[in-house]
């Protein structure tokens, strides 16, 4: 038996580094990031209605999707992004559930990692055990997107805005880490949900 945690949050509220400490910690990990790219690999269903929709404008010169031009014409542009999001989430729901019975068939016990950032949005609540939120303060969030992608305040708060709101995703939860201050607070802070982790896959297993 296992315990599926799903782990997501808001942008530049540092849910990657709370990936990477747990897998330290001898989680699995399965990310979703990966998985879409997967879904979408040149040939593959999602990739064949997609290029069938969008046109072979939207592909490199070895035949993968563009990312950033489908972003571009899907921004701002919400019942293109439903369309697009229906034709990947479900592909990627399916890789998920295929990677965490491997997973769990060759090392059972083990705490399984679902790195979703859509998790909410998406509807993968339903199929985690458990669901961590890692979040931070609006201004946290504002000075970390300019240092890490050069934008101006109004660019990272438009990129802030676009996401669901993080509130509700801290009162969805069924825990939250806050991370505002150092690596090692949060560090102490993912060693506290380590704790109640490991508690809870030991009484799955009971």
């Amino acid at each position: 038996m296992f315990i599926r945690v799903g782990l997501t949050g808001g942008i530049a509220c540092g849910k990657s580094t709370v990936a990477q400490i747990l897998v330290q910690k001898g989680a699995l990990l399965i990310d979703a990031d990966q998985l879409a790219r997967e879904a979408v690999k040149p040939g593959e269903p999602a990739w064949k209605e997609i290029t069938a929709w969008l046109g072979e404008g939207v592909l490199t010169r070895d035949g993968s999707l563009d990312r950033r031009k489908i972003a571009n014409l899907v921004f701002n542009n919400e019942p293109a992004l439903q369309r697009l999001n229906q034709i990947v989430h479900p592909r990627v729901m399916e890789l998920f559930q295929v990677r965490s019975r491997e997973l769990g068939e060759h090392c059972p016990g083990k705490i399984q990692i679902w790195d979703i950032p859509l998790l909410f949005e998406a509807g993968y609540r339903d199929y985690v055990n458990f669901i961590v939120v890692v979040a931070s303060s609006q201004e946290v969030q504002i000075k970390r997107l300019a240092e890490r992608n050069g934008l101006s305040r109004e660019e990272a708060l438009n990129r802030i805005n676009a996401q669901q709101d993080l509130q509700a995703k801290i009162n969805a939860a069924d825990y939250v880490i806050y991370n505002n201050d150092t690596l090692e607070t949060l560090e102490k802070q993912v060693n506290l949900l380590w704790e109640k982790l490991e508690s809870l896959a030991s009484d799955h297993v009971k």
